[in-house]
């Protein structure tokens, strides 16, 4: 399979896009999201795991040196091979696809620098698409503007600064925000708490200076439905 410089053409979703790539990944989580409509998109060996889940990915992107027996693949889904260096196959999922809500699975776990390159690719596209990363017990959302969700009172609700961002306000939650600069190696929002249930965060007006809301796991499925509903 030749491989390629990037190509010009974006795959388009107009629903949730799920994309799956080599690190920890629950098989269960994959095939609730793909019953509840979510696109399967493989980053590069990421499509094994999809496969492993019992399922096929609708668009496979990366350069292809992690991807088991790609030949096998022609014919059978749409192919993006890629072969700049420059990022890794997430980021090539990303720039290659666009969707109004992506949630990302595998991006963490096994391996630590591919955990920090997540991070890092999240940061670039917060202000510009709802990316959502899923570990093993928590969600993360990036985001560069004022959010507001609910969860259970007394709920832990982090929140991580990839790059130095300041908070105009904060409403619903323990430990208030107001007036509060978070920055990477500097000051974090670890283990802050709801106080009712609802909470708003308003990061400084103009900047948007990417930044991650962290929660448990189980508030995915209610996230996911109020993105959706603000993209639409």
């Amino acid at each position: 399979m030749q491989a390629h410089a990037p190509q010009p053409s974006v795959a388009v979703f107009d629903d949730l896009l799920v994309v799956v790539g080599g690190g920890t990944v629950d098989n269960d989580l994959i095939q609730e999201l793909y019953a509840s409509g979510g696109h399967l998109v493989g980053a590069d060996g990421g499509a094994d795991q999809i496969v492993a889940a019992g399922l096929k990915p609708e668009l496979i992107v990366g350069d292809f040196d992690s991807l088991k027996n790609p030949h096998s693949w022609l014919g059978k889904t749409r192919l993006m091979q890629i072969s700049e260096q420059m990022t890794t196959d997430f980021e090539k999922a990303l720039y290659s696809t666009r969707a109004p809500v992506t949630v990302a699975l595998g991006m963490t776990g096994r391996r630590f620098d591919h955990t920090l390159a997540a991070l890092d690719a999240v940061a670039k596209y917060a202000h510009r698409r709802r990316i959502v990363l899923v570990d093993e017990q928590d969600i993360a959302l990036g985001l560069t503007e004022t959010f507001s969700f609910k969860v259970e009172p007394g709920e832990r609700v982090s929140l991580h600064p990839l790059m130095p961002v300041t908070f105009w306000r904060s409403d619903g939650l323990k430990y208030p925000l107001d007036a509060v600069k978070l920055a990477p190696g500097v000051r974090t929002g670890t283990s802050n708490e709801a106080l009712s249930g609802p909470f708003t965060v308003v990061p400084e007006e103009g900047v948007h200076a990417p930044y991650l809301l962290i929660l448990p796991r189980k508030y995915l499925a209610s996230l996911i439905a109020k993105l959706l509903l603000e993209k639409r």
